[in-house]
């Protein structure tokens, strides 16, 4: 006999900083704004007016199915604009009008569907999981216990030859196994049961609706002939195929959660680094815990060894070390001495240090992680979107095959005809085919994100296993972030240092690394603003920024141009180096020529990705001699230099026509267009905010290794999505015709069943390590 599993039991919702559960009367504890920002973030500026994305974890959900029903429960909420539920990751992201609705509405209407939701920042949710993990366990110690009993009485039928045993001693065999098996249908059986009951109160069909039919069918049938020995049922039992099913079912579904939870350890270990409380400096001068919710821009808190910074700041106090490993990429510990800046999420690890709050919640390059991640973690890769359209039509089918195949055999042997039945409801439950993509994505992207590469587009794993081409640019990629200004050339009767000053006045509007090294000039020459305000400014991506400025004493308005040669229009330097010139309405104003850094392992990279089959190329908007200079330096034979935005483009687009796939490693922001054309596209974190960062991973460190490294694990994942999918399409080829001949017995569909999930994830899980190890 044979029957499968699902759900886990329905728990109330947690408010997001408690301990405990919340009771459905107590949800409106989240309508308080001040919570909103622990499992969410505002998407018009903040406020409670506006529109919210908040990030939830889901109870009680096992597959694709349950993923539809989520979604279409929340989808019916009035002002809740888009749902988006992960089956593999447990988790959904909801973006809701609070104009129009409070969370606690929509909390209820998933709590209503059977799913009852917990806020992604809740500090209780681990302490849950682990409660259902061990409650699973007892589920599966109390089936195996049982099994193993019904197992022990079922065996003198199998051996004992006619006469052997008496018939009295034959049904007291049978009433003790239909007595074992008892506490696996009240106990272990439960999950199903209330799942596949609150799918047919909804009238929609769910993965544990199969499982659970042939459970009951299993038992029905079993326990009429305990009962009625003479009836038409009465000339076999099958109480040590049904026990030895649902054990088989609970050994699948409790390894695959603990394989899950493995997998997605790398991603929670980022999204769960922020302490729940720190010490903050009070106005009588001292130093008292408040919960971190409550601090602000501009408060002095401490933070003692082995604790974490809850927010960006500069250390007023005291010399330490961080570990910023899962931040920056960074995997030794960093000095932080007096001065620096800490950054929220990372450990402090010798001494205590006080620090002045800059940057909390959103503002964080924590927050721009996390949102990052989540985001990845919720996405539906195109192989998954296929997947989860075939779940629900295939479930249908099931049920039709399995009584089509009961029916066809009622002619042949009635007795046979319901355990039939059962077979082709338990094998072709669709579990392994809504896991094989997703499982492999998420194990990867936390996998790269151990490694300090932030996957933003799960679908770009796809795309990047099958590029054969990678494009770099040079200033801020190849190089080190920021160049270093060498010298400066300007106009007879212009001090240089006046130069800089009105250059790193226009500078401070851009983002790009020789801007930035213009302002960090002037800044650690001077250390004190430009006497130059900025009254507007427009950039134009890889030529440079035009901008008027106004002289702050004296009121004088100039126009100036500041990037390349041909924007200003004036002659370039005879130097081979990085230049940027500067001009006003009477020409050429100052020349200032930049010293480019190679990033130390750019020539190894380099050499890698050729070593796996990769042709690399440099394509910058710089000066053709300097670009092919650092491309010799790099090893990059192929370097083409002087190229606009539209030229860039225009590359790429040629490579793709001619049948290759391309990736664009930039710095993320100045290559929009490039970037959104090239197949996969990485950017170097430390060069702009996350949030305008526009590639599809972004590198957190300055290893260009990463690259390479990202490459091959996005092979390896398409390898494992490819394996996944044929094993779970080849298992329900072979093992359907099997049960629908009668050749299946239910505890074999059943060991069949449990084992294509756990395969799936198990191989899916390979990916999950760190390479080398």
């Amino acid at each position: 006999m044979q029957a499968a599993l699902t759900h886990g039991p329905a728990v109330r919702s947690p408010t997001p900083r408690s301990r405990e559960p919340l009771a459905r009367a107590d949800w409106s504890l989240l309508d308080d704004p001040v919570e909103w920002s622990t499992f969410g973030r505002p998407l018009d500026g903040e406020g409670a007016g506006g529109r919210w994305e908040s990030q939830v974890v889901i109870e009680g959900m096992h597959c694709a199915a349950c993923a539809f029903t989520i979604e279409d429960a929340l989808g019916r909420v009035a002002g809740v604009e888009r749902v988006e539920v992960n089956a593999a990751s447990h988790r959904a992201r909801v973006v809701w009008s609070s104009a129009v609705v409070q969370p606690s509405r929509w909390f209820a209407a998933a709590a209503e569907a059977g799913y009852p939701l917990v806020p992604a920042g809740d500090v209780s949710a681990r302490a849950r999981r682990t409660s259902e993990a061990r409650l699973a366990l007892w589920r599966w110690l109390v089936a195996g216990f049982c099994m193993m009993q019904v197992m022990m009485y079922a065996y003198p039928a199998y051996i004992a030859s006619p006469g052997d045993m008496t018939p009295d001693a034959a049904q007291l065999l049978r009433w003790a196994s239909w007595v074992l098996t008892l506490p696996v249908m009240l106990f272990s059986c439960g999950p199903f049961f209330r799942s596949a009951w609150r799918d047919l109160r909804a009238r929609r069909i769910g993965m544990d609706l199969p499982v659970s039919l042939g459970i009951a069918i299993a038992f029905v049938v079993s326990t009429a002939a305990t009962f009625d020995a003479q009836g038409p049922l009465g000339h076999e039992v099958y109480f040590d195929s049904l026990t030895m099913f649902v054990f088989f079912l609970l050994t699948g579904r409790w390894l695959e959660a603990r394989l899950r939870d493995r997998t997605a350890g790398a991603l929670e270990a980022v999204m769960n680094r922020l302490p729940d409380s720190v010490e903050r400096l009070d106005a009588q001068g001292a130093f008292r815990r408040v919960a971190v919710r409550r601090l602000a821009v501009g408060d002095v808190i401490r933070v003692l060894p082995g604790e974490a910074f809850p927010a960006d700041g500069i250390v007023v106090s005291g010399d330490t070390l961080a570990d910023e490993a899962l931040l920056s990429g960074e995997s030794r510990p960093v000095p932080r001495p007096l001065g620096d800046r800490v950054l929220a999420g990372s450990h402090n690890l010798a001494s205590a240090v006080q620090v002045r709050i800059e940057s909390i919640g959103p503002q964080t390059r924590f927050a721009q992680i996390v949102a990052l991640m989540e985001s990845a973690s919720l996405q539906k890769p195109r192989l998954a979107q296929l997947a989860d359209r075939v779940a629900r039509p295939f479930l249908l089918a099931v049920l039709a095959a399995s009584a089509m195949a009961a029916a066809v055999w009622w002619h042949i042997d009635p007795g046979k005809a319901l355990m039939v039945a059962v077979s082709v409801l338990i094998v072709t439950c669709p579990c392994a085919l809504s896991l094989a993509t997703p499982s492999a994505m998420l194990a990867s992207a936390g996998s790269l994100a151990q490694q300090g590469v932030m996957v933003q587009n799960l679908q770009a794993l796809e795309a990047l296993a099958s590029v054969d081409t990678v494009v770099f640019d040079k200033t801020g990629t190849l190089t080190r972030d920021v160049p270093r200004l060498e010298r400066v050339y300007c106009r007879q009767g212009l001090r240089p240092g006046d130069a800089v000053e009105r250059a790193a006045a226009l500078a401070a509007h851009s983002l790009h690394p020789a801007s930035r090294a213009l302002v960090n000039a002037w800044n650690a020459q001077f250390r004190s603003a430009p006497a130059w305000a900025l009254l507007e400014a427009s950039e134009h991506a890889g030529q440079g920024i035009r901008g008027r400025l106004r002289h702050k004493g004296s009121a004088q308005v100039i126009e100036m141009q500041l990037g390349s040669a041909a924007f200003c229009g004036v002659e370039p330097l005879k130097s081979a180096g990085a230049q940027v010139h500067l001009a006003d309405e009477a020409g050429w104003v100052a020349s200032f020529s930049l010293a480019e850094d190679l990033r130390p392992d750019a020539a190894s990279a380099v050499a890698s990705l050729e070593a796996q089959g990769m042709a690399v190329e440099l394509l910058s908007g710089d000066r053709a001699d300097a670009a092919r200079e650092l491309a010799q330096r790099a090893g990059i034979g192929a370097a083409r230099g002087d190229c606009l935005p539209e030229e860039k483009l225009h590359v790429i687009a040629q490579r793709q026509a001619a049948g290759h796939g391309v990736a664009m490693v930039g710095d993320g922001l100045n290559d929009g267009p490039v970037i959104a054309q090239a197949n996969a596209s990485f950017a170097f974190g430390n060069a702009v905010p996350l949030t305008q960062a526009r590639a599809d991973f972004i590198v957190l460190g300055d290893e260009l290794r990463a690259i390479p490294r990202a490459i091959a694990q996005a092979q390896r994942t398409m390898r494992v999505v490819r394996q996944n999918l044929w094993w779970a399409g080849g298992y329900n080829a072979l093992c359907v015709p099997l049960a629908v001949l009668g050749w299946l017995p239910p505890w074999l569909a059943g060991l069949g069943m449990a084992a294509s999930s756990l395969l799936v994830v198990l191989n899916a899980a390979r990916l999950a390590r760190l390479p080398g190890g």
